[in-house]
């Protein structure tokens, strides 16, 4: 054996500078299940999913491969019987402390903890279900929140303080009554969260999932007194291809604005369009500052996200940020007025709904300087999930449009 290898089932592995035992084992075409692991994130090791058995200098033990750092010499096994037996446990642990509404979850399939159930093969729960009701959180534009469904792995708590420097999100109270939230009890609508989505991304279960507005965006397609429009992000038009079955990165604009049209849209627009406008009006105000002696550097204000992190942490580069809306804002304007003198019809009679990958649109969109007397410029955000499942709601069988 080279003396910088360990043997994974026995297979002989060389390290290359791997953190710890589960990347190790990843080379070998292993996948260990986990909740808490995030690469890109702290070790937390918490589920403890991811056991193996080690043998190292005559001794034997289990070990949580995420946390292990791998030492030449090791002799690692992923799967024998008691390893199984302690994942079940494990995860029929979490489920006895879970909501288990799992057919009205949102989270619906994505769901890890249900699929590791599936895998693991447990049938049954043996232990009382002991979860306690929640109320749930829906102070956020952007963010649902339910506490009943979480399993305390951290990775909210931990992408928030990390990665987004917010810290919206931590732990509360100890024992079985930890819980992870808002400080003080409050909603994360009353938070610094930025809404920028990156806690969804890493949430494992239901606990934390985007702010749908599927239902108002029917019931105005419903509504024959209103004109509704609909503008899709660029990134959108990949993100409902793969959903479907399409190559990753395949363009599918037609398919798309036949499927929109086909929900009931009046009007489909490309934000790109509005982008366009963005970009001649930052370049306009940036050559203005040049030449007046403005606040210089001038940050973009594009990114609903990035300017609520400005105002919340660093309120002394509020001038520097562009006065221009977003291409979202910028389109959801420009489109009211101009349908207004086109068609007739009053400004409340046009409904806009903009379909975007990122939860911070659904913030930007119902901040108070985009309105008129009340009316937002765009009226309902949906992500592209939220789009995906509009299109399986109508029955639309998207790969055989033309």
């Amino acid at each position: 054996m080279d003396n910088n290898t360990i043997f994974v089932d026995h297979i002989e592995v060389a390290l290359e500078g791997e953190r710890n035992l589960l990347e190790v084992i990843r080379k070998v075409n292993i996948e260990l299940p986990t909740f808490c692991y995030q690469p890109e994130l702290s070790v937390y090791g918490a589920c403890r999913m991811c056991i193996v058995e080690v043998e190292q200098n005559g001794r034997k033990g289990l070990m949580p491969a995420c946390s292990t750092p791998p030492v030449p010499g090791m002799v690692v096994t992923t799967n024998t019987a008691q390893i199984r037996k302690l994942r079940k446990i494990t995860v029929e642990l979490m489920l006895a402390n879970h909501n288990m509404e799992c057919t009205t979850c949102s989270r619906g399939d994505d769901c890890k903890l249900r699929r590791v159930a599936n895998e693991l093969g447990i049938e049954k729960v043996r232990y009382r279900n002991i979860a306690k009701e929640a109320e749930i959180d829906r102070s956020s534009p952007s963010i649902v929140r339910d506490s009943s469904k979480c399993i305390k792995c951290g990775n909210c708590v931990r992408v928030c303080r990390e990665i987004q420097s917010v810290g919206a999100l931590d732990f509360s109270y100890r024992g079985s009554d930890t819980v992870i939230g808002v400080g003080f009890g409050h909603g994360l609508g009353d938070s610094r969260c930025v809404n920028c989505g990156q806690c969804l991304k890493v949430c494992p279960v239901g606990a934390l999932v985007p702010n749908f507005q599927i239902d108002p965006v029917w019931d105005a397609i419903a509504d024959s007194s209103k004109l509704v429009t609909v503008a899709i992000a660029p990134a959108v038009r990949v993100a409902v291809g793969e959903a479907f079955g399409f190559k990753p990165g395949e363009v599918l604009n037609g398919k798309i604005a036949a499927a929109l049209r086909m929900l009931g849209f009046d009007r489909v627009y490309d934000t790109v369009f509005a982008a366009d406008e963005t970009i001649l009006e930052e370049g306009t105000e940036f050559l203005g500052r040049v030449t007046n002696g403005g606040v210089l550097p001038q940050f973009t204000s594009c990114c609903p996200g990035w300017v609520k992190f400005v105002e919340e942490f660093y309120p002394e580069f509020i001038p520097n940020l562009s006065s221009c809306k977003s291409p979202q804002q910028m389109f959801g304007s420009t489109i009211k007025d101009v349908l207004m003198t086109t068609t007739g019809r009053d400004r409340n009679e046009i409904v806009n709904v903009s379909v975007m990958p990122c939860t911070a649109k659904k913030y930007e969109a119902q901040r108070p300087e985009f309105a008129v007397d009340g009316n937002p410029d765009i009226d309902y955000v949906i992500t592209s999930t939220e789009l995906i499942r509009m299109i399986r709601q109508a029955g639309i069988n998207f790969a055989a449009l033309e």
